[in-house]
């Protein structure tokens, strides 16, 4: 993970002041618990906010007066303002936001007076007539206003936001109530994947379903992640790619595929990985690569249409076209372009001496596919910002792929490269079942030289493959790293709802009764709190002397009106 990701424990302030102020919140649940149901679940809104506004902003405030339009409407409060008889308060549901007016005279003084203790962050729900303001803001004048669920955290203030990343990630439900921007990246998202599956359901493609638990890791280059299923005593790997058992379904007689899921490899983390990540893979009978180039400058035009209502966007520093028809450049033409490197008249160890010259890490266990593939991320994949199609690569860097019909010793493989990362990769499909027996010996032996990306050897899927595949084409398009382009968002971690983190560091904090007991007068503990110090441990460890001179600035500070505690009190306590 990114540094700015990194755990970084809660300041003292912070942490004390939400604890009084959870503290307060609790106090506030125990007394609706003593009054009845603190958390009714019988209210069922009739209208949204960004309905209402769609509907009724347009109107004047005697238009709308003439309606009399009765709404019940419900969502988390986000503004409160109390002034005396009258109060303002806006709730924030799924789709907007909505101004209530709430007084003695419409709610009922009791109901009033009960709003008023109410909390930012407490879900309410209001039945009445709309109307405007004389500022012109629609509003609910509120007849009935109750409370159905209460916040016991405070939201983060609404003039800072949730600005740090780590907090941000690891607790996404704060951020996409407070941040307008994260709600809309998630459901660009959804947009996204909507209108894929649409394309597919529109091209006679069937959607499937197939294992996440492989007993067999396969389909994609990658380190696994190994579990055991005790029942069968047998290891089993959670799936880095579904596309042996999608072509199986292919070998089964299903002419077109797709699967939106879960990919899981066990490899590192930054900006643009995660190991768990979402992609869009489908399997096409009788096409090749060629069709599928095609096929998907198409997908990538109509989701920017989708999403932005034109192909062309701004991602990162740069303007991107995603109308077609996009370069389309070999790896080695590509290599030679942007470092001068001729690898198709490499051997293995001059291509190693090449890389070792540019100040690359290689060692001997890496054969020429792999070095290829290091000296493409090192020296071109920067350089690729419009659409670009990557073609014809070595076998040895694609096991699953047909070999190229004209070019010895390439296959019919592509990825596409938009602002310098690959966003998808698809073959021409290699269905021939000695060929692939063969090409698995081969990542076995690249295995046993070290490289635990390699692939196993998959019987089942060469016995499928017995029966014949016809000519096929496939593809995996990255569904993070698309949503990352089309929301012009830097960072993988921004469009997944809950990326992968290191464990929370939770900071302590003793009860005032740990400070009384320890001989800390009560009045005193605010102030040790606000000085950091929010353990007896950490007052253990402390200096005596330090302590009593940070008081008397604390005493000063908080208005405490108690006389200071002298240097053998303070002592005592730490003692």
């Amino acid at each position: 993970m990114n540094d700015k990701a990194n755990p970084t424990p809660t300041p003292a302030t912070e942490a004390v002041d939400e604890n009084h102020i959870i503290a307060e919140r609790r106090e506030k649940l125990a007394k609706l618990r003593e009054g009845g149901v603190a958390f009714p679940n019988d209210f069922v809104p009739t209208h949204l906010a960004a309905d209402l506004h769609t509907h009724y902003d347009s109107l004047s405030k005697e238009e709308l007066a003439a309606k009399k339009v009765h709404v019940k409407v419900a969502g988390r409060m986000v503004l409160k303002r109390v002034m005396g008889k009258a109060s303002f308060a806006t709730i924030q549901d799924r789709s907007g936001q909505i101004q209530f007016y709430i007084s003695d005279e419409l709610s009922g003084a009791d109901t009033h007076g009960a709003f008023k203790h109410w909390d930012m962050g407490d879900f309410i729900s209001a039945e009445g007539n709309l109307f405007k303001t004389n500022k012109g803001e629609l509003s609910v004048e509120c007849s009935n206003l109750r409370l159905l669920s209460k916040s016991l955290r405070p939201l983060p203030d609404k003039f800072h936001g949730l600005s740090d990343l780590e907090t941000k990630y690891r607790q996404r439900y704060v951020d996409l109530i407070v941040n307008p921007d994260s709600r809309n990246t998630f459901k660009a998202r959804s947009n996204a994947i909507a209108s894929l599956r649409r394309h597919m359901l529109d091209a006679d493609f069937m959607e499937v379903e197939t294992p996440m638990l492989h007993p067999i890791p396969g389909g994609a280059l990658a380190r696994p992640f190994i579990t055991h299923h005790h029942t069968l005593d047998m290891n089993l790997y959670l799936r880095i790619a579904p596309e042996l058992y999608l072509k199986r379904l292919i070998v089964g007689g299903f002419d077109g595929v797709y699967e939106f899921g879960k990919m899981f490899r066990n490899e590192g983390m930054d900006r643009t990985h995660n190991p768990e990540f979402t992609s869009l893979e489908f399997y096409v009978a009788y096409k090749d690569y060629h069709w599928m180039m095609n096929l998907t400058e198409e997908i990538f035009e109509k989701v920017t249409m989708t999403l932005h209502g034109q192909t062309k966007i701004t991602v990162g520093e740069n303007l991107v076209e995603f109308a077609g028809p996009y370069p389309r450049l070999s790896i080695s033409e590509a290599i030679f372009k942007y470092s001068g490197v001729n690898v198709d008249e490499l051997s293995e160890d001059e291509l190693r001496a090449e890389c070792i010259s540019f100040g690359m890490e290689v060692d001997a266990q890496m054969g020429k596919g792999k070095l290829i593939d290091e000296l493409f991320g090192e020296k071109v994949e920067a350089n690729l910002i419009q659409p670009t199609f990557i073609i014809d690569y070595p076998v040895e860097m694609s096991p699953l792929t047909k070999k190229h019909r004209s070019k010895e010793g390439l296959v019919e493989r592509f990825e596409l490269f938009v602002n310098g990362k690959e966003i998808a990769n698809a073959y021409s499909e290699l269905n021939d079942p000695i060929d692939q027996k063969e090409r698995f010996e081969d990542q076995l032996k690249l295995a046993e030289k070290g490289d635990d990306e390699a692939m196993a050897m998959d019987h089942d899927f060469i016995r499928s493959l017995e029966y014949a595949m016809p000519p096929t084409s496939g593809i995996g398009i990255g569904i993070d790293r698309l949503t990352m382009l089309m929301t012009n968002q830097s960072s993988i971690q921004e469009v997944l709802f809950f990326p992968q983190m290191r464990p929370e560091v939770v900071k302590e904090v003793s009860s005032d009764q740990d400070f009384v007991q320890a001989g800390v007068p009560e009045i005193w503990i605010p102030a040790l709190q606000k000085m950091g110090i929010l353990t007896l441990e950490a007052l253990k460890e402390a200096n005596p002397n330090k302590v009593f001179n940070d008081l008397g600035g604390m005493r000063k500070k908080m208005k405490i009106e108690a006389n200071l505690p002298s240097k053998e009190d303070v002592a005592g306590w730490i003692a």
